[in-house]
């Protein structure tokens, strides 16, 4: 993201004196981490980051469900405790607690993020803000302005190669998931890319 990209995403933001919790969404690999994590830095310490991948279940609950071999699909989130997160942000009157994730071992970790009420925008990135089936669609309704990140599929399938590599994937192992599982999400991610306010288009 170049500055002037960067400048005209907080622009559109705006200010308000209100808190703003502000979506971010994208295909796996799409850079939507770290468009967000940017945005947060160029609003400054009134401004704080929500990974949507805090609400990943975790591993044990997945190998119950039967869905390890495809997690990050869109049922394989705690929507619900995502959306109940949204609505306490919502209401700054006090500190919310929200999940993080720790992706050297794929787990959630509990309430290790915390949003004190002095927060004024609250930069939620994730997969399927945007999303409109299995309770998904009650998270755009709860965010006052929503980017989607448009970036080239083969910078995307590169950087997810790469990101899979980092964490412990074998070349092969990170390549037959990023182009299984995680395309297999960024067709569902890419069907809502409609429903966002603004697009955010990278090459």
């Amino acid at each position: 993201m170049d500055a002037a990209t960067l400048g005209e995403v907080v622009r559109l933001i705006g200010h308000s004196d209100d808190r703003r919790l502000v979506g971010i969404a994208g295909e796996p690999g799409a850079g939507k981490s770290t468009i967000a994590a940017l945005v947060v830095t160029a609003l400054g310490p009134t401004a704080a980051l929500l990974p949507m991948d805090g609400y990943h279940l975790s591993q044990a609950r997945l190998r119950e469900l039967g869905r390890r071999d495809r997690m990050g699909a869109a049922d394989t989130f705690d929507v619900d405790g995502f959306v109940e997160v949204l609505h306490s942000l919502r209401d700054p009157s006090g500190t919310t607690f929200a999940a993080d994730f720790d992706r050297t071992v794929e787990e959630p970790v509990d309430a290790a993020l915390a949003y004190p009420p002095e927060l004024r925008t609250i930069v939620v990135e994730g997969n399927y803000l945007l999303h409109d089936d299995g309770g998904w669609e009650r998270v755009l309704p709860l965010l006052d302005v929503s980017f989607f990140v448009d970036v080239e599929p083969g910078i995307r399938r590169s950087r997810l190669i790469e990101r899979h590599v980092r964490f412990g994937k074998t070349p092969e192992a990170a390549r037959a998931w990023a182009l299984g599982p995680d395309e297999d999400n960024a067709r569902v991610v890419r069907a809502s890319a409609h429903r966002a306010d603004h697009v955010i288009r990278l090459d």
